[in-house]
């Protein structure tokens, strides 16, 4: 068994990664770890090869040079060189119970899936991702998501990260190497078209930690957007319409104010919208604290705008610039993308 990791300068991460990885409850021996690294710069590097000499009964972990320091290249960098007929994928920041790879594998068995995972749980370290985790737990902020509830189980679009044998990237494809972000969704998305099944179970536990600010959740989101609308021009399809609401919403309200005739109705619109935000920040801060409705209210409208610009910013911007298809067969994925 395979667990891969893509990383870049992550020394401020990559100890705590490891100690779940060695905490975990599977046999070390039938355990490789490769690092998808690309090139990092800091002390990651030092860092690894300290704490591998230093941990008695460790698994073997290996790291891969990624050169081109996407994600997307780091996970096929490592299948190509995996060993492991089932791969893992865990990243850097997030955390994991000591039964992560066990549950993995058994869920992989139970089910049958080309892709298992567990639910996305936001842990907050700040006051911001407090409030942050409140507005992630409502559907308002995520469109119903199901991969965000950990109570969900059962046979869904996309998980987060996610363990595969690796016939599957055989089947549909590696990774589209020049994904820059989104690359999770798209590969899932190919699975599923090749007829191929994604199952969620609350068994498999992992939390990760979101980000910090409004500067850099707006950023994130924003990529987010333009990694979707990559996705649809590539695919010309969703296997969920979610991803494209927030697009919707900003057209929809850009139309309101640009359009004169539409401009009487504005008012209304945007009163309705700011009362469901007000409404639903209240509702979710019952369960996470007062104090954090206002930095609720004020996070949906920032999802909902970064993400839905940035999906306007790549339509624009991959329709007049196209790249998946060679991409896709420089991936594996061929004709099936």
């Amino acid at each position: 068994m395979t667990i891969a990791i893509p990383c870049f300068n992550e020394e401020r991460h990559i100890e705590a990664c490891l100690a779940d990885i060695f905490a975990q409850d599977y046999p070390p021996a039938s355990i490789e770890v490769l690092i998808g690294d690309g090139m990092s710069t800091d002390g990651t590097r030092e860092i690894i090869g300290r704490i591998v000499s230093q941990w008695p009964g460790a698994p073997r972990v290996r790291v891969i040079d990624n050169p081109r320091r996407l994600q997307a290249a780091a996970m096929n960098a490592v299948i190509a060189e995996a060993r492991g007929e089932i791969i893992i994928r865990m990243d850097v920041h997030a955390r994991y119970a000591t039964d992560y790879v066990r549950q993995c594998i058994a869920v992989l068995e139970a089910t049958g899936a080309a892709n298992v995972g567990g639910a996305q749980r936001a842990r907050p370290k700040t006051w911001f991702q407090r409030a942050l985790c409140a507005a992630l737990d409502s559907p308002v902020a995520v469109g119903g998501a199901r991969y965000r509830n950990a109570d969900a189980e059962g046979f869904v679009d996309t998980v987060f990260l996610g363990a595969f044998r690796k016939r599957v990237f055989e089947a549909a494809g590696g990774y589209d190497p020049m994904a820059i972000t989104n690359e999770d969704a798209e590969l899932n998305q190919r699975i599923l078209a090749g007829g191929g099944k994604i199952y969620l179970s609350k068994k498999i536990v992992v939390h990760y930690y979101p980000r910090d600010s409004f500067r850099s959740l707006s950023r994130q989101y924003f990529r987010y957007g333009q990694g979707r609308a990559r996705t649809l021009l590539k695919h010309k399809t969703f296997p969920t319409p979610r991803p494209a609401i927030p697009f919707l919403m900003v057209t929809a309200g850009g139309a309101l104010l640009l359009k004169p005739s539409w401009r009487r109705r504005a008012p209304l619109a945007f009163g309705a919208y700011g009362a469901l935000v007000a409404v639903e920040a209240l509702r979710v801060s019952r369960r996470h604290g007062w104090t954090l409705a206002p930095a609720v209210a004020a996070i949906f409208p920032v999802l909902h705008l970064s993400h839905g610009v940035g999906f306007g910013v790549g339509l624009v911007q991959y329709a007049l610039k196209p790249d998946w298809a060679a991409h896709a067969v420089a991936a594996g994925g061929g004709g099936r993308t």
